[in-house]
C-alpha cells in the first residue's frame, strides 16, 4: 500500500482529528519555539488535518502558511477546516518539494518524516526550498530510541524509516543544513492511570508507559541553512 492509499483511507475514516489530539500534546511547544516572524513563509510537511499551518497563522506571525500532504483526502479535509485565505494546502512527495530555491523560510513536520521514500532526499529537498537563515523544525515519535515505537511498523505497511538522534543529525548536515539544537519534549498531558489499573491493553506497566510519555516523548532535531 502506498503513503496515499494509506492516509486516504485514514482520512476518510476521520483518523486525521484523533492524530491532531494526539500530536498538539507535543507539537505545540515545537510550534512556539519556531522563530517566525511577521509575514514569513512556513511549510507543514506531512500536515495531515492541517493544525500545525492554522496555529501558526493564529498566533500572528506567518504571512502564509502550507500544508503538503501526499494524501489527497487529507488535504481537502485541512482545506474544509479553515476559511482562511492564507492557508494552501497541496498534494505532493517529500522528494520533489513544488516550492522554487529559497522561497520558503521554515519547515515544521509532526509525526510525517519517517514516512518518506527517501529521507535524504527530503532534507535536500527542504534545504533547497529554505532561505538562508531558514529553519526546519523535525518531531517524531518513531526514533529508535523509543523502544516503545518499534512495533509501529508491524501495524503498517508503508516502510518506515527509523534513525536515532545521531543519524539525524548526521542526515541534517549532509543535506547541508547546520544542527542548531536536539531534543526530547515529553507529552505531559497524556494520562497515565494509577498503577493499580495495570496491566492495561497496550501496556504491561505504568513504568513502561511513563518512560514513553514522560522520558522519551518527542525527538525534535532543529537544522539552520547557513
Amino acid at each position: 500500500m502506498s503513503v496515499r492509499e494509506e492516509f486516504d483511507d485514514w482520512a476518510s475514516e476521520g483518523r486525521d482529528r484523533g492524530m491532531e489530539q494526539r500530536h498538539w500534546h507535543t507539537a505545540k511547544h515545537v510550534l512556539s519555539r519556531m522563530p517566525v516572524e511577521d509575514g514569513e513563509t512556513v511549510l507543514d510537511l506531512g500536515c495531515g488535518s492541517g493544525y500545525a499551518a492554522r496555529a501558526l497563522r493564529d498566533a500572528g506571525g506567518a504571512g502564509r502558511a502550507y500544508g503538503l500532504d501526499g494524501s489527497p483526502e487529507m488535504a481537502h479535509n485541512a482545506r474544509e477546516y479553515t476559511d482562511d485565505d492564507s492557508v494552501g494546502f497541496l498534494i505532493g512527495d517529500f522528494g520533489d518539494l513544488p516550492f522554487a530555491n529559497d522561497s520558503v523560510d521554515h519547515v515544521f513536520s509532526m509525526e510525517a518524516f519517517y514516512y518518506a521514500a527517501d529521507p535524504v532526499e527530503t532534507l535536500r529537498e527542504i534545504r533547497r526550498i529554505l532561505r538562508p537563515g531558514g529553519t526546519v523544525y523535525c518531531a517524531v515519535n518513531y526514533y529508535e530510541e523509543n523502544v516503545h515505537s518499534h512495533e509501529w511498523q508491524e501495524f503498517i505497511e508503508i516502510e518506515m524509516t527509523r534513525w536515532d538522534r545521531a543519524e539525524y543529525r548526521e542526515a541534517f548536515r549532509e543535506a547541508g543544513l547546520h544542527v542548531a539544537e536536539q531534543d526530547n519534549i515529553p507529552d505531559r498531558e497524556t494520562e497515565i492511570p494509577p498503577a493499580s489499573e495495570f496491566p492495561t491493553e497496550e501496556w504491561d506497566s505504568r513504568e513502561a508507559m511513563v518512560e514513553r510519555y514522560r522520558e522519551f516523548g518527542t525527538l525534535l532535531t532543529v537544522g539552520v541553512v547557513p
